[in-house]
């Protein structure tokens, strides 16, 4: 019988805190914790299109049916493979009060988790954070705004625009990027090939980031929308806190 605690729940969640709540022993045997190393190591050198149960048996030198002991399917072991890879946040240094510097560090330290691990980014987000990994990420995002001014509901939707905005920045240039080239690299190929499709006459402006050299030295696209994003954040705290935002009189 399924537990009030557990009710709810997407399949596997209660097996992720489960983790969370206890050591793992026998480390020269096969358990969870295990399992989901491997797959993820999987993952990280081949892509998740070649992960199966099967391979991941093969790593750990053990029997495919014994993973089953363990992980119940594949979806939920993809579930249990993306919480550990979000790994633990980093402690931010900014100063308390510093909410903007904050995000700004939170905000780069959650895209390199998916620049680690790209394939997280092919595992559909199936609705707001509850498995521990991404709950721990929320948690240290949210005491930034801590002493913002800003309401519980306003706090939450300013973490989720956070995470709707590096989830679809990581996107993009996993997207767009090969294995073996980097995000400028491709940029610069992209604006040459366009150089020779793109007329002026049919596409000025983007004829006039052609010839101004944007696609040959790409800005950080990243910290430019990031900084808009905060942008966005600061105004509404200044309504919280009585100020004109636009500093008019």
């Amino acid at each position: 019988m399924t537990s009030d605690k557990n009710a709810g729940l997407p399949n596997g969640i209660h097996v992720l805190w489960d983790l969370r709540e206890r050591e793992q022993r026998g480390r020269t045997g096969l358990n969870t914790a295990r399992i989901v190393t491997a797959a993820i190591a999987h993952a990280d050198e081949n892509g998740l299109a070649s992960l199966s149960m099967a391979r991941v048996a093969e790593r750990l030198k053990f029997a495919t049916m014994s993973l089953y002991r363990h992980v119940s399917s594949k979806d939920e072991l993809q579930s249990l493979m993306v919480d550990m890879a979000y790994g633990t946040p980093p402690e931010l240094t900014a100063g308390e009060g510093e909410w903007r510097a904050g995000l700004e560090q939170w905000a780069r330290a959650f895209l390199e988790v998916f620049r680690r691990h790209p394939w997280m980014l092919q595992i559909p987000v199936s609705g707001p954070p509850v498995e521990p990994g991404q709950m721990n990420w929320l948690e240290r995002g949210l005491r930034t705004l801590g002493t913002t001014g800003l309401t519980p509901n306003e706090k939450l939707s300013a973490m989720l625009l956070m995470v709707g905005y590096v989830r679809n920045n990581a996107q993009l240039s996993t997207g767009m990027a090969g294995r073996d080239e980097s995000e400028a690299e491709l940029m610069a190929h992209y604006g040459r090939a366009m150089d020779k499709f793109i007329d002026a006459e049919t596409f000025p402006a983007v004829r006039e980031l052609i010839d101004a050299g944007t696609f040959e030295a790409p800005d950080d696209d990243f910290g430019f929308g990031l900084q808009r994003v905060l942008d966005g954040i600061e105004v509404l705290i200044r309504v919280r806190a009585g100020e004109n935002p636009l500093g008019r009189a």
